[in-house]
């Protein structure tokens, strides 16, 4: 499964029965899962010809409950095969918070459901009970509220943003999204795609962004009606103010904190520094995307134990750079050291534009001119400086899913494209594919549809998102590497300078078109066959002349895609005429329209009449070789020529089996 269940890692099923076990073997290899199973089951388990399948089976020795609390630490998800009474017993004295435990998911002895048992919004159990059910071919049950009234969970609101969580009453706000009542949110930095697809009638109130941005900290005004709850999201380091009202805190990663240091100053004084500049002035900590610096600071050993330990990015910048960049106090003793009038204003500032939105231009960001500390029980001496970013840093490797949806109806589709749409923060593709896998869609995701005509512009913001943190879907009908949507994601990263590897990128592919239209009149493809789109958008109508031509003279097989539109409709008369100059007038030709979809249209014809038969883009035409029949509604290409004339169109002899 690749990337998919990468969150999750390590990863530990347990069963106690042969069913149960077998069960999970399948998903095991494919999660790089571990199956413990008792000594007793291992060789039942293993059968005959599946010597690797050991590889994924280990048994324990020790009572179940002893070894789970041996496993329990270091494992980010568990799956049981077990009755879920009795996993209740086992984990119960190894819960801690929620915030820190495993997932931990049960699938019922006959396969049919799979059970978010604990952590389910942090620990992320609801959302592996989704895509092992979409594996299992199950369904899920989830017993949270927000998941009944197709919310975000408010403590994974921020979760695909990177964005931290503050202090506040979370059990509070979540108990007022369940019963419906009215929450506030006051938005100050962050992305709000979240708020864009929520369902209709949630209960979120949303106040202006300038309305509250330039408070000192957040406030409710004396004599204001209070919400039910409240949820604000800011850099700042929120007061709260009323035991009157449920209030959480999400702090964006949006504040860059530019540091300029003597050589040899500590890393307690840069730290002590810091928080004295954010408690001053009111900042969450939490907030802090990363530190910025002059590129001869890169080696500085008290920063880099400080970004270490706090787990920050440390960005560096040459001299050039950070001189060219307006800040409020230069120096001139600073420039004459180090080549540059700022370095932490004006690295704090670069950071910050390095992270301003691509639709927005980079602006002087700066939020707390420099600040110089100094102590003299610490060695050295630090400047820090704080700018805000318009966009916040994930802190997440982002992760393109190129995903082929097939015909459209879910039982075509695979269990692993399902699972990769289920899992990604984002879904981009053409508003009739999104629709037709709308099932398979949760809560919080971001989903947007672009015109059929926009491919590259799907694919450039498939990339922005993904660059960005997220992980992001990009569906097609049929297999996206035919006529879809994968080749033009990754043209689009290769020219952007793709290293192959950030964002990752993983194809899942589809039942393609010319096999959905096959499947449904007969086994037209049983020899040598081609593709050919007759779309000139993106190909000069000379060149698909050509390709027409050489393939009905191969005497091949031929589906051609993208036949007929509203404003391209002589292409397929052309086609015709191509191949009646080298076919027989009544070779066999198949007409399949929207294939296993509600509205499918299936025609039986022949080479000279198919243009009578009504024809779109979600048309499919399938024109037989030579030797391709029809018999009793059904269209035939043999595997063979064996006796047959090609020539006159009949057969000389009986075939043999082939």
């Amino acid at each position: 499964m690749g990337l998919l269940l990468a969150d999750f890692q390590p990863l530990a099923a347990i069963a106690t029965t042969p069913a149960g076990a077998k069960r999970l073997l399948s998903f095991c290899q494919s999660a790089d899962a571990t199956l413990w199973v008792p000594e007793s089951l291992l060789d039942v388990v293993k059968t005959p010809g599946e010597e690797n399948t050991r590889l994924a089976i280990k048994a324990y020795t020790c009572p179940l409950k002893d070894h789970l609390a041996n496993l329990w630490a270091d494992h980010g998800a568990f799956v049981f095969s077990l009755a879920a009474g009795a996993v209740v017993r086992l984990i119960a004295p190894l819960l801690q918070h929620k915030s820190t435990d495993p997932a931990v998911v049960v699938v019922d002895e006959t396969g049919q459901f799979v059970i978010s048992l604990c952590s389910g919004h942090q620990g992320g159990a609801d959302q592996l009970a989704r895509l092992i059910a979409r594996q299992l071919g199950a369904t899920p049950v989830l017993t949270g509220a927000s998941a009944g009234l197709g919310l975000p969970a408010v403590d994974m609101l921020g979760a695909p943003f990177g964005w931290q969580r503050g202090e506040g009453n979370w059990t509070g706000v979540s108990a007022a999204v369940a019963r419906g009542e009215t929450v506030q949110v006051v938005q100050q930095a962050g992305s709000t795609l979240w708020q864009s697809h929520l369902p209709a009638g949630h209960p979120f109130y949303f106040e202006r962004r300038e309305e509250r941005e330039n408070a000192p900290s957040p406030y409710l005004e004396v004599g204001a009606a209070l919400p039910h709850a409240q949820i604000w999201i800011t850099p700042k380091q929120p007061l709260l103010i009323s035991s009157a009202i449920a209030q959480i805190q999400w702090h964006p990663r949006v504040l860059w904190v530019g540091i300029g240091c003597e050589r040899g100053t500590s890393r307690q004084l840069i730290e002590t520094a810091i928080q004295q500049v954010f408690k001053t002035h009111q900042l969450a900590l939490k907030a802090i995307a990363g530190i910025a610096t002059i590129d001869i600071k890169a080696d500085e050993v008290g920063i880099i134990e400080l970004c270490q330990d706090w787990q920050l990015p440390l960005k560096t910048f040459p001299a050039e750079t950070l001189r060219g960049i307006s800040v409020p106090t230069p120096s001139t003793i600073v420039e004459a050291e180090v080549g540059t009038p700022s370095v932490a204003e004006a690295a704090a500032i670069a950071a910050g534009n390095a992270f301003s939105h691509p639709l927005m231009p980079a602006q002087n960001s700066l939020l707390i001119p420099k600040q110089i500390y100094r102590d003299p029980e610490q060695p050295g001496a630090v400047t820090i400086a704080i700018a805000q970013s318009q966009q916040e840093y994930t802190g997440r490797t982002g992760t393109l899913f190129l995903i082929g949806t097939g015909p459209g109806k879910l039982d075509q589709m695979t269990p692993a494209a399902q699972t990769a749409v289920t899992q990604a923060d984002a879904i981009i593709g053409y508003s009739l594919y999104i629709d037709l896998i709308a099932p398979l869609l949760r809560a919080g995701q971001i989903v947007e549809s672009l015109p059929i005509t926009q491919e590259r512009q799907r694919a450039e913001r498939a990339i922005e998102l993904a660059n960005w943190g997220l992980t992001v879907a990009v569906v097609s009908s049929g297999d996206c590497g035919i006529y879809g949507m994968a080749g033009l994601v990754l043209e689009e990263l290769r020219a952007q300078g793709w290293d192959g590897k950030v964002p990752a990128v993983q194809v899942f592919p589809g039942i393609s078109a010319l096999q959905s239209a096959a499947s449904r009149v007969g086994a037209p493809l049983m020899h040598d066959f081609c593709a050919i789109s007759l779309s000139d958008l993106l190909t000069p109508w000379e060149v698909i002349e050509k390709r027409l031509t050489a393939a009905a003279i191969a005497d091949f097989v031929t589906a051609l895609y993208n036949p007929r539109s509203l404003t391209r409709t002589e292409q397929i008369v052309s086609a015709q005429q191509i191949f009646l100059k080298h076919r027989h007038p009544n070779t066999p030709v198949a007409i399949v329209r929207s294939a296993y979809r509600d509205d499918e249209e299936i025609t039986i014809t022949t080479l000279d009449k198919f243009k009578e038969i009504p024809i779109n883009m979600l048309t499919t035409v399938l024109i037989g070789n030579s030797s391709t029949r029809t018999h009793a509604d059904w269209m035939i290409t043999p595997r063979g020529y064996l006796g047959f004339d090609a020539e006159s169109g009949k057969e000389s002899t009986p075939r043999e089996p082939i």
